[in-house]
């Protein structure tokens, strides 16, 4: 895809794109194989392997988790009240969507709790093997995933086709938590609802976003502070993914739209 190259301008020393539906890959540009950080998209991982504690009963959505009134499905939403990292609630949960980053490593501490084992050990045996990764979680559940492009198409494919968690399951994380909450999409500026699932961004109606404006109304999916993001779009049966090693800043939301918008013009025109 003539569209992927387009990283090859936004001075990164190291990029790597690529488009995938749920069968097959559809185009790579860049070094498939480079470990890079995936900061914030490491959420995506996280919450897979929620969702199979879910499913395995090892924990509930609606058990208490957090800070007083809050709940493992708060801390999942960003809805607990909890600051972006380790701190005391700056309000009650479900007054207002405040990102953080501390809120999913409790979420992922009460895993590890419960599983009688570390989380990393636990996210390393529900989703890293089981999708035959090659990266590795390093420190927080938040934000330290470390892994190649490959990585990052296998998850794609996963959140189009879940085959470690069901359908049903899937599509209760990225429908909307906590519906009509405003808050700051970071990097973006507020946004009124600020609508979340369970770890998973949702694009919504929101605008400036750093998806495209064709994608449709259900794409989920998250950015790093890295350069990084993953997008699925469950209407197109596409997931598009971008490493890099470039910090977020006023480039990407200048390039990335443009990106996400030169994509999907191809894949329309094929």
């Amino acid at each position: 895809m003539d569209a992927l190259r387009t990283i090859d301008e936004w001075g990164a020393r190291t990029a790597a794109a690529g488009v995938t539906s749920a069968a097959s890959e559809i185009g790579v540009h860049g070094s498939r194989d480079a470990e890079l950080r995936w900061a914030s998209i490491t959420k995506l991982l996280t919450g897979v392997a929620l969702l199979v504690a879910l499913e395995e009963g090892t924990v509930s959505l609606d058990e208490p988790a957090g800070p007083p009134g809050s709940t493992l499905r708060h801390l999942l939403a960003h809805a607990s009240g909890l600051p972006p990292d380790e701190g005391p609630p700056l309000m009650p949960p479900a007054r207002r969507r405040i990102y953080s980053n501390y809120g999913i490593e409790l979420a992922a501490a009460l895993v590890a709790e419960r599983s009688g084992m570390p989380f990393a050990d636990y996210f390393r045996a529900s989703v890293v093997e089981p999708l035959a990764l090659t990266g590795a979680l390093h420190g927080s559940a938040a934000w330290g995933y470390r892994g190649p492009l490959d990585d990052l198409l296998k998850l794609g494919r996963e959140l189009l086709a879940p085959r470690l968690v069901a359908r049903e399951t899937l599509d209760e994380a990225t429908s909307v938590q906590f519906p009509g909450l405003a808050g700051v999409l970071p990097g973006w500026g507020r946004m009124e609802p600020n609508d979340w699932g369970l770890t998973f961004e949702l694009r919504d109606h929101k605008s400036p976003h750093w998806t495209s404006p064709s994608n449709s109304a259900r794409t989920f999916g998250h950015f790093g502070a890295v350069g990084t993001f993953l997008w699925v779009d469950p209407e197109l049966g596409v997931a598009c993914g971008v490493l890099t090693d470039r910090e977020f800043g006023p480039w990407a939301i200048d390039a990335w739209p443009r990106f996400n918008d030169a994509v999907l013009a191809e894949l329309s025109s094929k």
